[in-house]
């Protein structure tokens, strides 16, 4: 099985952090948002990866080419121009395959295995409260019969999820050329919703729903620390260090270091970074950080920054430096 996914987008919302680096790549939990996503996907059994890069491409290639042993097409997506027309790009590479494509900004919480069994065609879903922002599907006997992208009336409040799986991929990809050529757009993009909505139509394909336990967009930091709480929640292995006293959930990495601090809950401290003399709970560290006689909370620290004497929430980029002892 091959596993399409779009990595393209520039994340403006989490800047500073995708000044530097990829949204796909910003950490969450101990790992980049990109890792939580292909390690369910090599659980489900995908063999062969086809990443559509573009806003600091080489980043994503970098990390995925030493983290993971298996073969990688990477497509470059030189203007976004919506979802379908990135899988479409991929077709060399994905066409008549069994293929699930899967959003590279987007952790999925779901029975990755199960998703085969629900049928030959199978759109990841689940309910939410406010349909206007999402792809909204109907459901009628099991099969789902309509699709629009954002409907500025809802149809229901059945979100599409970003996973999409096909046991051919063939339909998919005539009905990605199909609406590009035919100039088809939905608030100023190719929409795969509406490529979806054209296999339906014209090609009878049965989508079956597939309820999905949650997923998380990360896509501000406040979402970020969510997911960062949830997951640890969830898989956070118990940590402690000497002379520090650690409040669970948290997952500190083995290269970090803890002096005299209390850490703790829904802290992740990554690769090289430090805590001496603080108190960090409800944060993000990312590699190679320095904290120093802190108190923070709800706060995302970029690699290689420095704070010291600060008692505050910071949202603080890659490679600054906030003092505030003097």
């Amino acid at each position: 099985m091959k596993a399409v996914i779009p990595v393209a987008g520039i994340g403006k919302r989490l800047r500073p952090h995708t000044l530097t680096a990829p949204k796909a790549l910003v950490p969450v939990a101990g790992k980049p948002i990109l890792g939580h996503i292909v390690d369910s996907l090599v659980e489900m059994g995908v063999t062969e990866l086809v990443p559509i890069i573009g806003y600091m491409g080489e980043l994503i290639r970098e990390y995925l080419e030493a983290a993971y042993d298996m073969p990688m097409h990477f497509v470059f997506q030189e203007e976004q121009r919506g979802i379908a027309h990135a899988v479409d790009l991929t077709r060399p590479h994905a066409d008549n395959d069994e293929l699930i494509i899967i959003l590279g900004d987007t952790i999925i919480q779901a029975d990755f295995a199960g998703i085969p069994r629900a049928g030959e065609y199978v759109l990841g879903v689940r309910e939410v409260d406010d349909p206007s922002r999402f792809g909204i599907c109907s459901v009628e006997e099991g099969r789902i019969t309509r699709i629009v992208e954002k409907p500025d009336e809802p149809i229901g409040n059945l979100a599409l999820v970003g996973l999409y799986y096909f046991k051919d991929s063939a339909p998919l990809y005539e009905s990605c050329r199909e609406i590009i050529d035919e100039g088809i757009t939905t608030k100023g993009e190719f929409q795969i919703t509406d490529a979806l909505q054209r296999m339906i139509d014209r090609r009878g394909t049965i989508f079956r729903p597939y309820e999905i336990e949650d997923w998380f967009d990360c896509g501000t930091v406040e979402t970020l620390l969510e997911t960062n709480r949830i997951l640890l929640e969830s898989a956070a292995p118990r940590a402690e260090r000497a002379g520090s006293i650690i409040v669970p959930p948290c997952r500190i990495h083995d290269e970090a270091v803890v002096e005299n601090s209390i850490v703790g809950p829904y802290v992740s401290a990554s690769r090289g970074c430090s805590i001496r003399r603080s108190i960090v709970k409800n944060s993000i560290l990312n590699e190679g950080c320095s904290i120093d006689g802190v108190i923070l909370d709800g706060s995302v620290v970029g690699a290689h920054a420095e704070v010291a004497g600060s008692g505050s929430s910071i949202n603080i980029g890659d490679h600054s430096r906030l003092d505030r002892r003097n």
